[in-house]
């Protein structure tokens, strides 16, 4: 016998399938529960000093998207263009942003694939 401190090993608490169910149970509430207050929430996006306004919640669902009549210039059409998709394009990002901060603070940053 080889010379040396034991140390001695605590045996590992090893969860039981019912705890486990209730934790995942009560997570799926939770996920739901707030995809449900994403879908209410929003986030809105003016470009080009008011232009175009664009408001999506944070499912990134487009729930509105209001032009000024000044910006409508019929030899122009492109211009317009860009500026709908400017402000579409940054409201996605701060909705998908929105939604990452409130389903981060339950899955703890986990990064689950698929959740938005």
């Amino acid at each position: 016998m080889a010379k040396g401190k034991r140390f001695a090993r605590r045996p590992a608490r090893i969860p039981r399938p019912g705890d486990i169910a209730q934790q995942v149970q009560k997570l799926q509430e939770e996920m739901r529960r707030a995809q449900e207050a994403l879908e209410e929430e929003t986030v809105e996006v003016s470009v080009g000093g008011g232009a175009v306004t664009v408001v999506m919640t944070g499912q990134q669902k487009l729930r509105s998207v209001a032009i000024s009549p000044d910006v409508i210039d019929p030899d122009d059409v492109e211009m317009l263009q860009d500026l709908i998709l400017a402000a579409v394009n940054e409201a996605l990002e701060r909705s998908q942003g929105l939604a990452a901060d409130r389903l981060s603070a339950l899955t703890g940053g986990l990064g689950i694939p698929g959740l938005m």
